[in-house]
């Protein structure tokens, strides 16, 4: 088993200013503000969460495997 990456790249979609962030590992996160323009950024349809839609890297639990944040 790959061990599981924690840190993800999130560029923001209306901006498209990256920041590098620490992913939760016991939550998935819903909502992330772009540390720029301040948008609030929201899974998009199909993903579990921020970092899954918008990240260099899937959230912990992707990465593990499942098929959703649990």
């Amino acid at each position: 088993m790959s061990e599981i990456e924690l840190l993800s790249t999130i560029t923001c979609p209306k901006c498209n200013h990256s920041q590098l962030e620490e992913m939760p590992t016991t939550a998935c996160q819903f909502f992330y503000e772009c540390t720029h323009c301040k948008s609030i950024l929201k899974p998009l349809r199909g993903d579990c969460c921020v970092f899954c839609s918008y990240g260099t890297v899937k959230c912990p639990p992707i990465q593990k495997g499942n098929c959703c944040c649990e």
